[in-house]
């Protein structure tokens, strides 16, 4: 006998790094689609959640926004071993609402041409440590310092920027990319070797060990429809989606 997969369709809660908002909404629909199981999705900083989960927060997988706070989870006893993975790399991108002000090499920087410049807590956010790190590497933080708007997470980030709070921000390139190109302002995409790979791991946490729908996530989250989404919103992935190696 069949069983219709409404009666076997399950629920689980996502914690989702902010950065990861957009594709995990246009995901999270082909997989209810899909599958049947329901989706209750929560974005924010990984820091914040990662004290969260700590204290308790019910949350079946957590899609990180680094490779460290999985790591840590599941060598607290939090995550369940062997379940890890990197389901994306982000990219780090200087950007501005105003055309034209960002140029294709990121020295607007030096010129100092700019009252504000956003950048999320580099303590809670990995997107927020990549930008520390790029702009220690041009050797301009000193000198920018005076003029950071810190967010508490890179949704907070990217509104200062795009309310104009702040001429300019170091965001995640999946915030303001679509069909192969930033689709507004202007931006100055980051080299990787100005900062620590942004290695975004998921993690299956001790409440979803034996839910279904928890598990089925972590499976689609590596097929090739989930896998298109992700890089349409210009992040990279490991080959064969492999799993973490720390």
């Amino acid at each position: 006998m069949v069983i219709p997969v409404t009666l076997l369709a399950a629920e689980a809660s996502v914690a989702v790094a902010a950065n990861f908002t957009a594709p995990m909404k246009r995901i999270a629909q082909d997989f209810e689609r899909d599958t049947g199981h329901k989706l209750t999705l929560a974005f924010g900083a990984t820091g914040l959640f990662y004290t969260q989960i700590r204290n308790g927060a019910p949350f079946s997988i957590l899609l990180s926004a680094d490779d460290t706070t999985p790591l840590k989870l599941e060598k607290e006893g939090l995550g369940v071993p062997g379940a890890r993975f990197t389901y994306a790399i982000g990219k780090l991108v200087l950007w501005s609402k105003k055309p034209g002000f960002v140029d294709a090499h990121g020295e607007v920087l030096r010129s100092g041409r700019f009252d504000k410049i956003a950048i999320s807590n580099p303590k809670l956010a990995p997107y927020g440590a990549a930008a520390i790190a790029a702009l220690d590497k041009m050797g301009l933080r000193e000198r920018i310092a005076p003029k950071i708007a810190e967010g508490s997470n890179i949704t907070q980030t990217f509104q200062f920027v795009s309310s104009e709070n702040a001429q300019l921000g170091f965001i995640a390139l999946s915030q303001v990319y679509e069909n192969g190109r930033i689709k507004e302002g202007s931006g100055w995409v980051v080299p990787s070797s100005m900062h620590a790979p942004i290695q975004q791991d998921a993690v299956l946490l001790n409440p979803g060990k034996n839910n279904a729908a928890a598990a089925a996530l972590l499976q689609y989250l590596q097929g090739d429809q989930a896998k298109a989404v992700i890089r349409s919103f210009g992040y990279e992935l490991q080959s064969s989606m492999k799993p973490s190696s720390q």
